[in-house]
């Protein structure tokens, strides 16, 4: 007679990728904004343009993830995209700091690299970053398109920018992990609307 199957108790793990999947569910609910941002991101490299990116902490690592693939590559070889993240001029940042105050580091840097036209995407797991809304005025204040990549909405980042794509979750963690995959849409869409091939 054969043993009957254990049942395995649920982790704390097996909870965390629960709580990533249902988060990226509801997450295609924002795909088609991410869509339309890629194509538009692609029209202003393709002409020229820089894509700025901002946040704080984790959300620094998603921005600078975002610049590399676009300097780099994401998938297939391309030309390499101008795109720039405000956090990794650390003498700038720290200059910016310690003259002018923690809210001006990025806004003063937008007010620098940024061009009309170009694009600002701004990162932050809660939506009140100070000085990443400050960024986010800077750019719209100069006529450079602001995007937010947040947590839960809304939220002060999200109604600072032109447009935006919220994670509907409740751990910091689960909200970094999706706008990393937000990236990689983002990535792709505006390899496709360039041409790219593989």
């Amino acid at each position: 007679m054969t043993a009957p199957a254990r049942t395995r108790t649920a982790t704390p793990q097996d909870r965390r990728l629960e709580a990533l999947a249902e988060a990226a569910l509801r997450f295609r609910e924002q795909v088609p904004t991410i869509e339309a941002w890629g194509r538009r991101l692609a029209g202003v490299l393709r002409g020229g343009g820089r894509l700025l990116a901002c946040g704080n902490g984790g959300s620094a690592a998603e921005a600078q993830h975002l610049t590399a693939e676009l300097v780099g590559r994401f998938e297939d070889e391309r030309r390499p995209l101008s795109a720039i993240p405000l956090h990794g001029d650390t003498s700038s940042v720290t200059a910016i700091g310690n003259d002018y105050g923690h809210a001006s580091v990025f806004a003063r840097q937008v007010q620098a690299h940024g061009r009309p036209g170009d694009v600002l995407v701004c990162l932050s797991t809660s939506g009140r970053s100070p000085n990443v809304i400050a960024a986010a005025r800077a750019a719209r204040h100069l006529g450079i398109t602001a995007w937010a990549i947040t947590g839960p909405g809304p939220n002060a980042l999200a109604g600072a920018c032109d447009d935006a794509v919220t994670v509907d979750a409740a751990a910091t963690s689960t909200v970094q992990e999706i706008h990393l995959a937000a990236i990689h849409l983002l990535c792709g869409v505006i390899d496709d609307a360039l041409g790219v091939t593989p």
